[in-house]
């Protein structure tokens, strides 16, 4: 088994939040808010303060990035398996969980297919750290 690298974690973490910063603000942030019946002024942390939605946002991808470098550690795949399971994860895991709870919210289509999207790209963005980091 490798061993797993905290700056990888950090870093790849990191990613994950960059896409979102982008993915939320300048390509899809006035249409979401929109479909989710915010209007553009209004913030995306609701009545929650922004620090927290941030720090716990930042707390998840430190997560999600652990689980991806613990994945590699076991396996040591090579720089394309490492892409494949990083955008896996998102398209194979991520997207299903988000689906199955849009469901039952009755969230807009709209709001799917951006957060989706936007899973599947921030895992390729982590993944691309990590193959970036090896």
């Amino acid at each position: 088994m490798g061993q797993i690298d905290l700056l990888n974690i950090v870093l790849g973490a990191g990613a994950f939040f960059v896409v979102g910063m982008v993915w939320y603000g300048v390509l899809f942030g006035k249409i979401w808010k929109r479909a989710i019946g915010r209007g553009e002024d209004e913030g995306f942390s609701g009545d929650r303060p922004l620090w927290l939605v941030f720090g716990l946002t930042f707390a998840f991808a430190l997560l999600i990035s652990l689980t991806l470098a613990h994945q590699f550690a076991m396996s040591s795949p090579s720089v394309r398996a490492m892409m494949m399971i990083s955008v896996g994860y998102g398209l194979m895991l991520m997207v299903p969980a988000v689906g199955i709870r849009y469901l039952y919210l009755n969230a807009p289509w709209r709001v799917f297919a951006i957060d989706a999207g936007f899973f599947v790209t921030a895992m390729a963005a982590m993944g691309a750290v990590f193959v970036a980091l090896r």
